[in-house]
């Protein structure tokens, strides 16, 4: 007999986002305008957010957002199109799949992985609704990752240092599954509650170094946006 906890009992109980009218998203960066369809009832997401539903194994939903951190790596991609072309790329956490789908359009190889399924299901729409070739879109837990050992040259991630509980999953990732030689782009907004994680990667054995700040336009104002590369010793 089995006897259904808590959280598979409310991971039933909720909305299917995949489902139902989409919310438009419009980003204007590489001389594009790249579409992007989220679900159109974000009060709903917001409103299932009880502990019940999200326990401590579960993830947010900040899929359904689109970051500043991801428009500021879009950048990145293009100013290394050449490095990146026909290489095997890793999007970790990919989101509703925009650096997925530039990298993919600029060349790369990319497999984007995300915990949860509404945004590998909004990623592969994204990506049709882009004309782009579809990466290989996973649903993959960072915290048991099921990839090749040293298979990827480049990861990236927008905004995915921002709880300390994910520090360890991360770095194991990074460790187990960057090829030799592979290089780690990282974004995220200038904040003072991530700023001791840069130092502590080092302390672990990280090459780290911030490439650039650049702000990127939100909605009428603009957020600081770092960028750090992360490299391991050889």
């Amino acid at each position: 007999m089995h006897t259904e906890t808590t959280s598979e009992q409310a991971s039933k109980s909720l909305p299917d986002y995949t489902v139902g009218p989409r919310q438009r998203l419009v980003v204007e960066e590489l001389g594009r305008a790249w579409q992007l369809n989220r679900t159109g009832d974000l009060e709903a997401i917001w409103e299932n957010m009880s502990r019940e539903e999200f326990g401590e194994d579960e993830r947010m939903p900040y899929w359904a957002e689109l970051w500043p951190a991801s428009t500021l790596l879009c950048r990145w991609l293009s100013r290394n199109k050449r490095a990146i072309s026909g290489r095997m790329c890793l999007d970790v956490g990919c989101g509703l799949g925009l650096t997925g789908i530039v990298g993919t359009w600029l060349g790369a190889n990319v497999v984007g992985m995300d915990h949860q399924w509404p945004a590998v299901y909004f990623s592969r729409e994204n990506a049709a609704l882009n004309a782009v070739e579809q990466p290989m879109w996973v649903q993959m837990d960072w915290c048991a990752p099921a990839f090749k050992p040293r298979c990827f040259d480049f990861m990236w991630g927008g905004d995915i240092v921002y709880e300390t509980r994910f520090y360890h999953p991360l770095t194991r990732l990074f460790r187990e599954y960057l090829a030799p030689g592979g290089r780690i782009w990282l974004a995220e907004p200038k904040r003072s509650v991530s700023a001791p994680v840069w130092d502590r990667l080092a302390g672990d054995g990280f090459n780290v170094r911030k490439l650039f700040t650049e702000p990127v336009p939100v909605e009428g104002y603009h957020v600081t946006v770092n960028l750090w590369e992360m490299t391991l010793p050889d």
